[in-house]
């Protein structure tokens, strides 16, 4: 029998509370989250800044050392899975949703509200496409792999348990097992509610947009997004218990092929040479300009600031509240691999595959608001379908854009409970199905009443505010991970690696 752990009443005794305040009172709930969210960015914005700019370089510095040789896993053991089918799984459960809801509309945001520039010119239409790559670049995808790294390092090659707290075992030592590791993991599961949360709030709210561009009659609503969401959790609730969420891997790959086709159609249907022309432009002025964008916080600046706090630090934060979900899962799949190559494949490819998106995606939408599409003017939401109005076959895109959305929703909500789940169980263990379905309608609530009682801005306010104290975790994380490394045993015949199960879940599947 798989018991549950400590972890499973103290975050649902924190959790619960929330989601009842914000279905008995959401008004109320949703002052007191400005209220945080105004001191937590005021006071702290820079100490985001500085984590991820922190875990960045750590891990790069990780890669390209002495350690970058170091396999997780036996020293000849090799990848469970394919590369393809490594960079499927893992992009669909880091970026899924959020790429397509904010493709198109932060890079139009950016072009007509910019930091310092004059909005509506070149200037504007440069830094759009440059804070949009910086936003979904280098820097999310170091704070997921050094959790990542860390919890395949001490599962596949020290034997640690599976949880956040068993990867911090060489600073925790055996308060890894007690009390002190229980708070620890029942942050992790606080941060990842909400952060998932916040993730599904957002593709509710674009189906929503969706249904009500493609559809006459369907509206933009709190109750529109509401049945999206009650409908989905329905879906991945029935993958989980049936066993459906096994083929997460050929679920994941189907995602990235529909992904590539909508990508494929809107760079055919656009204007190509300029799209692939924004791409290198912005590819160029990231790199150069990573240092100043990363430590820029604005202090003298009034609008650079306002800009930092309302679009940078939302994105920190929203990425270091999902780190627990996508660093398990990362973990999970990329045993055999070593620290070099992890890194390598973790942070290189998704970065240049979401600069493709936002380049072509961002581009067009940009051309088109400068053709008067009047996309800034329409709901965030709808901006993506807004943009396809514009393109012939707009009809079809739409559409296919939705059931992505759908199918990016069930694989991370399903990978989500599953994670939930198993940080929830004693010694990580793979949780019962009654414990992944509670954790599954506990993030439906959760986003319900973040939508209910905030829109999109309770959302930002839940991922800011659940992240800030798991980010003293995520550099505890990197410290631990460098002593584990460096007290690796050497020579032949020293290391004898853990038992490999003979099976394993990946995600939920």
């Amino acid at each position: 029998m798989r018991k549950t752990s400590v972890v499973f009443p103290a975050a649902l005794a924190l959790v619960l509370p929330f989601v009842l305040w914000g279905a008995v009172a959401p008004d109320s709930l949703g002052s007191a989250a400005d209220a945080a969210r105004e001191f937590v960015v005021d006071r702290f914005g820079w100490f985001y800044l500085l984590t991820a700019t922190g875990l960045l370089i750590g891990v790069v510095v990780l890669a390209f050392s002495r350690f970058g040789r170091v396999r997780l896993g036996g020293d000849d053991e090799q990848p469970e899975y394919s590369t393809l089918a490594w960079f499927s799984m893992l992009f669909s459960a880091g970026m899924g949703i959020g790429l397509v809801f904010w493709g198109v509309a932060e890079p139009v945001a950016h072009f007509t509200s910019p930091a310092t520039a004059e909005a509506g010119s070149s200037a504007a239409a440069r830094d759009a496409l440059q804070y949009s790559f910086f936003h979904w670049g280098l820097h999310p995808w170091a704070i997921y792999s050094v959790l990542a790294l860390a919890l395949a390092y001490g599962r596949f090659r020290r034997g640690w348990k599976a949880t956040i707290s068993g990867a911090l075992r060489p600073v925790l030592g055996d308060r890894a097992d007690g009390p002190v590791g229980s708070v620890i993991d029942t942050l992790a599961v606080v941060a990842t509610v909400f952060g998932v949360a916040t993730s599904l709030g957002l593709g509710a709210a674009q189906v929503n947009g969706g249904l009500a561009t493609v559809f006459d009659g369907v509206e933009i609503s709190s109750a529109a997004q509401l049945t999206v969401i009650a409908v989905v959790t329905v879906l991945f609730l029935i993958s989980a218990l049936t066993g459906i969420s096994r083929g997460i891997k050929w679920l994941s790959l189907v995602n990235i092929t529909l992904a590539v086709a909508i990508f494929t159609f809107v760079l055919v249907t656009a204007s190509t040479g300029k799209l692939i022309g924004a791409f290198t432009t912005t590819l160029g002025s990231y790199v150069s300009e990573l240092p100043t964008l990363s430590l820029q916080a604005g202090a003298f600046d009034e609008t650079r600031n306002e800009f930092i706090n309302g679009w940078t630090v939302f994105y920190w934060a929203w990425w270091i509240s999902w780190s627990p979900f996508v660093a398990t899962f990362i973990a999970r799949i990329s045993r055999g691999r070593t620290v070099r190559e992890f890194v390598i494949g973790v942070l290189g490819v998704p970065t240049l595959v979401s600069g493709l998106w936002f380049s072509v995606f961002g581009a067009a939408g940009i051309l088109a608001e400068q053709g008067g599409a009047g996309l800034s003017g329409q709901s965030t939401e709808s901006q993506l379908f807004g943009l396809f109005d514009t393109l012939p076959l707009g009809l079809l895109a739409s559409l296919a854009a939705m059931l992505l959305i759908v199918t990016f929703f069930i694989t991370s909500a399903d990978s989500a409970t599953f994670v939930l789940g198993s940080l929830s169980t004693k010694e990580g263990a793979d949780p019962a199905r009654a414990v992944t379905v509670a954790w599954g309608l506990v993030i439906s609530a959760s986003a319900a009443v973040l939508l209910v009682s905030g829109g999109l801005e309770g959302l930002q306010t839940a991922s800011i505010v659940a992240a800030f104290p798991f980010a003293v975790v995520l550099l505890l994380t990197l410290v631990a991970l460098v002593k584990g490394l460096r007290s690796e045993p050497t020579g032949p015949g020293t290391f004898t690696p853990p038992r490999r199960p003979d099976r394993e879940r990946v995600g939920a599947g």
